[in-house]
């Protein structure tokens, strides 16, 4: 079925929310028009994509879709109400959780009455990644035939969640993230708005700083956090707010992380690349985040694993077995003493020497593989267990390596059409720094088989 904008407000005969003083203060503060949006003011100046879907004109070719993609909190729901507002078009909104493909054929087919009035409409699909094909599908008439003005939003890469042919025949629009100085300029005007404070509550500046870290980059979060921080100070008959304030408001930082979406990917994404690039402070921070927003402790230690192979490798083999040695120990402990070994990993590995050249190695022999450059495997490896072997040369000239005063035998081991190619080249960092003239060793006496 299709749901107000806003849950405890009534909607006007254009499907606008109406807004009373009981209103959340998060509600109350919501920007009148455009112009008043805090954050995003380039993508909402004249001549961008979305000023020209709400102030379209003839000489600019007529956009029916648009996509709004970023973080919660950074405007997308204002955007899309204030849109409706300012075009004077009716406004609907759909829920992705609760709605079918019959309430959103109801919502278009009542956008085409009003369109034979002469009225548009805008469809406003919040958290639209979690449509299904079958919705967004329906989606596509309405969208190209201009039945519907769709405004769609999601937290999520709609690359990864919408289908192509909706997003193709829609402007992507990136929100940014709303900035520590935008959350104080919100705050400042909460403070003086007669919709908000109407100054009769100051904020020390300390406090402020305070619900700005604990907000992250979520607006909503921060009017929320304010408005629980204005009745703690109220309740000590006081006007002025304080941290202490804030802090019985609320008892830790709200951190925007969803573990399917976005800030999953990208939060374990800047995890390993911490490690990768031996800032083991900030591998730290990312690994604290993550366990501070509930993610699944043997996710990160694989994670561990998998970067100990990968950027460590030969020049520190100990990595992998302390990551291994965690992920055994997080599955047997668990939360909340994993996250002390988790940190132990996280230090072995952000501080080790870095060497990719095995995983580099492998990379290029399957690419060898794969183009079909790989021969025959030479018959004095091959298997001689079965009758017959001996008549067909099966392992004839092989030489047994513990044979040789250096464990080496002179013999050729790659197929004949890859005789001499090299692969692995170590480094001179850590432990592979004593690979290197082994190695060397190594083939050189391998080059003596003839």
């Amino acid at each position: 079925m299709c749901v107000d904008l806003f849950e405890s407000a009534s909607v006007d005969d254009n499907g606008l929310p109406r807004i009373t003083p009981q209103s959340p203060l998060a509600m109350r503060m919501r920007p009148r028009s455009l112009k008043e949006v805090i954050g995003q003011e380039k993508i909402l100046a004249p001549g961008s994509p979305l000023y020209n879907f709400v102030h379209p004109s003839s000489s600019k070719q007529r956009v029916n879709s648009v996509f709004l993609w970023g973080a919660p909190g950074s405007g997308k729901t204002s955007i899309a109400y204030l849109a409706a507002q300012d075009s004077h078009r009716h406004f609907e909104e759909i829920s992705a959780v609760s709605s079918g493909v019959k309430e959103l054929r109801y919502a278009i087919e009542a956008s085409k009455r009003r369109l034979q009035q002469g009225k548009e409409t805008i469809v406003f699909i919040d958290e639209v990644h979690r449509f299904s094909k079958t919705q967004q599908d329906a989606l596509l008439p309405a969208v190209e035939n201009g039945w519907i003005r769709l405004i769609a939003a999601t937290t999520e890469n709609p690359s990864f969640s919408v289908i192509a042919p909706l997003l193709s025949r829609s402007i992507l629009v990136v929100l940014n993230e709303l900035t520590p100085d935008a959350l104080s300029s919100i705050i400042h005007k909460t403070l003086k708005d007669p919709r908000g404070f109407n100054n009769e509550y100051t904020l020390e500046s300390n406090a402020e700083e305070h619900i700005i870290r604990l907000s992250g980059t979520d607006a909503r979060q921060c009017l929320t956090i304010l408005e629980a921080t204005s009745i703690a100070a109220e309740e000590r008959s006081s006007s002025v707010m304080t941290v202490e304030d804030v802090r019985q408001a609320v008892t830790s930082a709200h951190i925007a992380y969803d573990k399917s979406g976005d800030q999953h990917y990208w939060t374990i994404s800047a995890f390993i690349k911490s490690i990768r690039g031996s800032h083991v402070d900030a591998a730290l921070h990312y690994l604290a985040r993550m366990l501070e927003a509930g993610e699944d402790p043997r996710f990160i230690a694989r994670r561990l694993m998998i970067s100990a192979a990968e950027d460590i490798g030969m020049a520190d083999p100990s990595a992998l077995q302390t990551a291994t040695a965690a992920a055994q120990s997080v599955s047997i402990v668990g939360m909340p003493e994993a996250q002390i070994i988790l940190a132990q990993a996280t230090v072995h590995l952000a501080t080790a020497p870095k060497s990719n050249r095995s995983y580099m190695a492998l990379n290029a022999a399957i690419k060898d593989v794969r183009k079909g450059n790989y021969g025959s495997v030479p018959l004095h490896l091959r298997n001689d267990s079965f009758k017959g072997a001996s008549d067909l040369g099966y392992k004839q000239g092989y030489k047994y390596a513990h044979d040789y005063p250096d464990g080496v035998a002179p013999m050729s081991f790659m197929p004949e059409k890859l005789e001499g190619k090299r692969y692995y080249e170590p480094t001179q960092r850590g432990y592979e720094g004593n690979i290197t003239p082994r190695l060397k060793a190594i083939r050189s006496i391998l080059d003596e088989k003839n």
